[in-house]
């Protein structure tokens, strides 16, 4: 069934995965699924934040050369796996980095690194996509080339675009790109995702506003930025509410306020910085535009100065139709609770940047409904669940096996 793990040998894996023989250094990922368990705890005891996830993925890499594939390290790590003669490759993606929040959870696998966790489940995504990798080394089923791609800082939605830019698209060409992330509150292994947008972009602003500091008691001397600061944060909120259709999706937060005043000083320096997430680009676009005369407009009545830096990292991330309809036929076909048209998420995913360039889908599977798998994800308490495991790992097979086809 869809949910079995081929066992290769009591040991551990082969380099070529064909003739067992004992792991050569620690040990490789066993074969069944409470080992996949035992795996991702051993990820998540050891967290490490973007572009520092130096032994995650030399463990990564470990694993997949055990399995027999072909393997490349730059900013991430790629698997590659051929089967058959057909000439189409797809990737599938796992990000490895780690949040810095420092875990309250009292399980026996919590963070060894004080101020580090994994919060939102990529210890999982990594092991779910490794779990595949066995299952398919083992027994292929499929006619092409799969790229296993673990990819660094998600989180700041920076690693995306360093592989890409890398070269990892040039020197692995694929057809398509998939994306799993782990869902709190859903139930467990149900799928859901959406034709179009299905996350957010994520864009950081600073407002930077220059004015004339004084006494307190004395206001009227100068033009203190706390004042103007503030109705500044209060015009930004007008952006959403009045200047966009409602059901856009656009938010726009002031997140930090920071001055120069103190106690008895009125200070003639602040800086507003905040975070606009939008659903559509032309919205994006338009909010940008807005914050800078809504900024420069204000600053200009007080008579000082105010400039503005608007940054967009994470892009809108949007699904192509053929692979989206792809990941409902395999989840269906699973038995697995599908729900194919699941409205967009508000948080972004540097995912997009792959499904910018070539047709992708980025997909949810529920993490289950109660206890830390529920928790929220980022929360100091959240914990991925371990049932999910081979569930998203013969998933990730049976796509591969959807998409890549063996000809009779």
């Amino acid at each position: 069934g869809a949910l079995r793990f081929a066992k290769i040998c009591d040991s551990g894996f082969s380099r070529n995965a064909l003739n067992c023989r004992k792991p050569q250094r620690e040990a490789p990922m066993p074969s069944d699924p409470s080992n996949l368990t035992k795996l991702r705890r051993e990820f998540h005891m050891a967290p490490e934040l973007g572009f520092e996830e130096h032994r995650t993925k030399a463990r990564v890499a470990q694993i997949l050369r055990d399995l027999g594939l072909e393997v490349h390290e730059g900013v991430g790590a790629i698997g590659i796996l051929r089967a058959g003669q057909g000439n189409r490759a797809i990737g599938l993606r796992a990000d490895m980095d780690a949040l810095p929040i420092h875990e309250v959870s009292l399980h026996g696998y919590s963070s060894k690194t004080p101020g580090m966790m994994h919060a939102c489940g990529h210890d999982g995504h990594m092991t779910m996509l490794l779990g595949a990798a066995q299952i398919l080394a083992a027994d292929s089923g499929f006619d092409g080339t799969v790229v296993f791609i673990f990819q660094p800082n998600e989180e700041h939605g920076l690693g995306a675009r360093a592989m890409i830019d890398e070269g990892v698209l040039d020197k692995f060409p694929i057809d398509e790109a998939y994306a799993i992330h782990n869902l709190p509150g859903a139930p467990l292994g149900q799928v859901s995702t959406r034709h179009g947008l299905i996350c957010s972009s994520e864009s950081l602003f600073e407002i930077h506003v220059q004015g004339q500091g004084g006494h307190a008691s004395m206001p009227q001397a100068g033009r203190d930025t706390i004042t103007i600061g503030a109705e500044i944060v209060q015009a930004l909120q007008t952006i959403v509410s009045r200047k966009l259709s409602p059901g856009a999706g656009a938010v726009v937060s002031v997140t930090e306020f920071l001055t120069d005043g103190q106690r008895n000083v009125l200070p003639g320096n602040a800086t507003l910085k905040g975070d606009v997430r939008a659903r559509d680009p032309q919205d994006r676009e338009m909010i940008e535009a807005l914050m800078r005369q809504i900024t420069h407009g204000i600053a200009t009545a007080h008579g000082i100065t105010a400039e503005m830096t608007f940054n967009t990292e994470f892009i809108e991330t949007i699904n192509a139709p053929e692979p989206t309809e792809a990941v409902v036929d395999v989840a269906r076909s699973m038995g697995l609770d599908t729900l194919p048209d699941r409205p967009p998420m508000s948080f972004s995913e540097d995912f997009a940047h792959f499904a910018a360039a070539v047709p992708a889908c980025f997909l949810l599977m529920g993490n289950g409904e109660d206890g830390p798998s529920a928790n929220p994800l980022h929360s100091n308490n959240y914990d991925f669940n371990d049932a999910l495991l081979p569930i998203g790992a013969a998933f990730w097979a049976a796509l591969v096996r959807k998409r890549l086809p063996k000809t009779v």
